[in-house]
């Protein structure tokens, strides 16, 4: 089977993990936004310019896979908002407890972005083998 012949199944991703899990941040985004199905979107698209599915299926995935570092810079408003309520929370908090506990998500977030841009050697892809629930948005790191 050539790549070009290969079939993906395009599927909600609903499972668990455990909270210290290196990718709960991203599998808690994909979690989200697969609750919603992009083909009615890709199929219209398809039928207005006479691009197959397919081809605009492969498209999307491609801009997004090649983008690296361009794909990091668009999040980085979010991902900045999410750093400051961390900090913010453990100023209001005023403890030391709560500093650290901010030191540590953000320390977890840049891991992270960075894991995105380049993975490091001696990191191997978790498995959602977890018995939590994904962290909801206030959890979030």
């Amino acid at each position: 089977m050539t790549d070009l012949a290969l079939t993906v199944v395009v599927e909600p991703y609903r499972a668990t993990w455990n909270e210290d899990d290196l990718h709960a941040n991203f599998k808690s985004e994909v979690a989200v936004y697969t609750t919603h199905d992009p083909l009615p979107t890709l199929r219209n698209l398809s039928i207005d310019t006479g691009v197959p599915l397919g081809a605009i299926v492969r498209y999307v995935l491609v801009k997004y896979a090649a983008s690296g570092a361009d794909a990091l810079l668009n999040m980085t408003p979010i991902v900045f908002r999410q750093m400051q309520d961390h900090v913010a929370a453990a100023e209001a908090a005023g403890t030391d407890a709560a500093r650290l506990e901010a030191y540590a998500r953000l320390k977890n977030m840049i891991a992270w972005l960075a894991w995105a841009e380049r993975p490091p050697q001696d990191v191997r892809r978790s498995e959602a083998t977890g018995v939590n629930p994904p962290p909801s948005p206030q959890r979030k790191p």
